[in-house]
């Protein structure tokens, strides 16, 4: 009979022992599985971002579109002269 007890218990501590790799193991995936998902998600908006940085561009743009229509028609007034007019232009498009 003690021998069928230390089989049972030992056979108990080897099936405990078992579970908690496996749960161990289970836990550990489950996070790196989080960690690639974050990851992902990460890049994900990244590669999103810059669809508003392109329109902030094309406004930047338009203003600078119509700063030169200004100064065009200012130069067309005679407030500004050919050179002042060229070297305004060269300043806005830098």
């Amino acid at each position: 009979m003690p021998g069928l007890l230390r089989g049972v218990a030992r056979t108990a501590v080897v099936a405990g022992t078992a579970t908690a790799v496996s749960n161990r193991v289970s836990r550990r995936q489950a996070g790196r599985w989080a960690e690639q998902e974050s990851a992902r998600q990460d890049v994900e908006q990244q590669a999103a971002a810059p669809a508003p940085a392109a329109q902030s561009h094309a406004d930047d743009m338009t203003a600078k579109i119509d700063q030169l229509r200004q100064l065009a028609d200012l130069k067309a007034q005679g407030v500004l002269t050919e050179e002042e007019f060229a070297a305004q232009k060269r300043q806005l498009l830098v």
